[in-house]
């Protein structure tokens, strides 16, 4: 008895001994993989801020360096799959010609390309079609900046109730009166147009004189702002004014992200 209790004690400590060899392996190849991920989710983020760099240049606009973040773990096996979640691109104090020699500026581009189909031998030869199914962008044009655009002199903006109201001095009959209108706001073929209506001045009079330079006025402030180039061929969709600008949402379905993507 003394011999079989001596000698399963040997055993008991190896059998030890190779279960924490086992583990430690374990954690190690686990590193591994973690580190390899992290590596080609970081390379293939930096590839795609570059092209996104390169499409603004292109299109004669200027923002910081793209901050590429690609959602979803582990990223290996998105690659493996050709499928990936979500890519989001932000552009931190982006500008863009909007002609007449200005441009047009948000703080920040919010860009997300969702349900991105790139097969493995398009990501690995170049050959092929990489697409999002959907891509949007988002981003806050600031009142003074709308206000810069237009061109009015004296023209101040802000929201109220929802909507957009504008408010500028206006002179007549010698005098200057404070006038206030609401902004009508209208999107097509990716040009934002801002017309004002119900223009009234407290104290101005209501004569037909007094109302046709109010009426030529409000034609002056008549604006149509268009949005430069955006990368991924995002269009402006909606504008919504907001307290602290106008809200501009844009968005494309099935782009190609093979020129300018991953």
């Amino acid at each position: 008895m003394a011999e079989v209790y001596g000698s399963a004690r040997p055993r008991k400590r190896w059998g030890r001994r190779l279960l924490i060899t086992f583990v430690v392996l374990l954690l190690i190849i686990l590193g591994a993989l973690v580190v390899a991920d992290r590596f080609g989710a970081s390379y293939a983020e930096r590839e795609i801020g570059d092209r996104v760099a390169q499409q603004l240049t292109e299109q004669k606009a200027t923002a910081e360096k793209p901050d590429v973040t690609i959602e979803g773990v582990p990223f290996l096996t998105q690659v493996l799959a050709g499928k990936y979640q979500e890519i989001k691109i932000l552009l931190n104090n982006f500008s863009g010609p909007a002609g007449n020699g200005k441009n047009i500026k948000l703080d920040r581009l919010d860009i997300r390309a969702k349900d991105v189909n790139a097969p493995l031998d398009t990501v690995r030869t170049g050959n092929g079609d990489i697409v999002a199914a959907t891509v949007t962008g988002v981003g806050t044009l600031s009142y003074p900046d709308l206000a810069d655009l237009i061109g009015q002199k004296g023209l101040k903006l802000s929201e109220r109730d929802g909507k957009l109201i504008g408010a500028a001095p206006f002179e007549a009959l010698g005098q200057t009166f404070n006038t206030t209108g609401t902004a009508n706001l209208a999107v097509k073929d990716g040009v934002v147009s801002v017309t004002f209506a119900d223009v009234t001045a407290e104290g101005l009079p209501n004569i037909p004189l007094v109302r046709t330079l109010v009426d030529n006025y409000v034609k002056q402030l008549a604006f149509d702002l268009k949005v430069p180039a955006l990368p991924l061929g995002l269009k402006v969709q909606k504008v919504e004014p907001r307290a602290d600008g106008l809200y501009v949402t844009t968005g494309a379905s099935n782009v190609s992200l093979s020129s300018g993507g991953l």
